[in-house]
């Protein structure tokens, strides 16, 4: 079967794949699940990978396949398997077990060891193939309404994961009600916390380097929040305006503004940071105003990455509140689809080019 893969520390090597099929049985204890790919969505993951700045090829291949997100509809399950059936649509969470303590306890999306197993990412294939299995530990059921948001599921599952961990650290301080939030950076991650925290009754401020009117400014508002243009209005003049958030979620990209965040939260608050900043950047920043300021208003920054099936239930059930609370709004975040593997080119044209391309994913297969 064909698959679109990159060949881990070779730049630009992406290209199109052979694979066999995969069989419930390849998972012990009868517990496999058969999933035929209907749509993969890729991000940037995958574009790094493909620039070959990280990522690494499972034992005994020379490739690796990429895609971690995705959606398929359920084939053949194992005679142990409980969770799903065939006719079924699911996603998948991404992380695998990888000997860490945390395992014991479900929490795939966390590891003590170095080494990690993810899939599309690093020694595991991902589901840019036609068919995978997997154990069903690792299922997420999508209901049928939401079928149109397929892809949208594994980074809802993230942005559910940062605002559940601001929302669990923030209980040290007995009673916390964020009322004000801010989200810098409007790609897929940012419209969607924004979503998640709009839902939960905040005041929520998307700031974004765009100028209105745009898409991700559409899509913002669209849920009530206030998009901000930084190039109309910087990070100071927004809090001296409206005052300091309680909440950031972080999602830019950027190391430069992930810091500036720091000097903009209000008292007792959290930031959560999503983005992962590749390169060698340095910033200068204000250490002993920072250390006072955080020191005396208990702030507390959470680094956020990856996510449980817990975060993808989480996700896909504030994903059908929005669709109800929000109609019509959420679908317009799937800009790009690509269609076949093919395509392979086109696909990773737009992640590369296009600026304008909010969330590029292939249509694998009807389903």
């Amino acid at each position: 079967m064909q698959a679109i893969a990159v060949i881990p520390g070779t730049p630009n090597s992406v290209h199109l794949a052979e694979l066999d099929k995969p069989s419930v049985t390849d998972i012990p204890d009868g517990r496999g699940v058969l999933v035929k790919t209907l749509k993969v969505g890729v991000d940037a993951t995958d574009r790094e990978i493909n620039d070959a700045l990280y990522g690494n090829a499972p034992p005994g291949y020379d490739f690796l396949v990429i895609g971690h997100e995705c959606f398929g509809i359920v084939e053949e399950v194992g005679p142990a398997v409980k969770k799903v059936k065939p006719g079924d649509y699911v996603t998948c969470t991404v992380r695998r077990p990888g000997g860490s303590i945390y395992d014991a306890i479900g929490r795939s999306d966390i590891t003590s060891e170095e080494e990690y197993y993810e899939r599309g990412i690093n020694l595991l294939h991902g589901y840019l193939t036609e068919y995978f299995v997997d154990d069903e530990e690792f299922m997420v059921r999508m209901p049928v309404g939401l079928k149109h948001l397929h892809v949208l599921a594994e980074p809802m599952s993230c942005a559910a994961k940062a605002v559940e961990q601001a929302m669990l650290a923030q209980k040290r301080l007995q009673v916390w009600e964020p009322k004000l939030a801010w989200v810098t950076g409007s790609g897929q991650i940012g419209l969607l916390s924004t979503l998640i925290l709009r839902l939960r009754g905040m005041e929520v401020f998307t700031l974004a380097r765009g100028k209105k009117p745009n898409l991700k400014a559409e899509v913002a508002e669209g849920m009530g929040a206030t998009y901000v243009s930084t190039a109309d209005m910087s990070l100071e003049e927004l809090a001296a305006k409206h005052g300091k958030p309680d909440l950031i979620v972080e999602a830019t990209g950027s190391s430069a503004i992930a810091f500036e965040c720091m000097q903009h939260l209000g008292h007792n608050g959290c930031i959560v940071w999503t983005s992962i900043t590749g390169g060698e950047r340095k910033v200068d920043v204000p250490s002993d105003h920072l250390n006072l300021n955080w020191v005396l208003g208990n702030k507390l920054l959470v680094g956020s990455v990856n996510a449980n099936f817990r975060h993808f239930e989480s996700g896909i059930s504030d994903l059908a509140l929005g669709e109800v609370t929000f109609p019509g709004v959420l679908e317009k975040i799937l800009t790009n689809p690509v269609d076949g593997f093919e395509n392979y080119a086109e696909m990773m044209r737009l992640l590369v080019e296009d600026r304008d391309a909010l969330k590029v994913y292939v249509n694998v297969a009807e389903g």
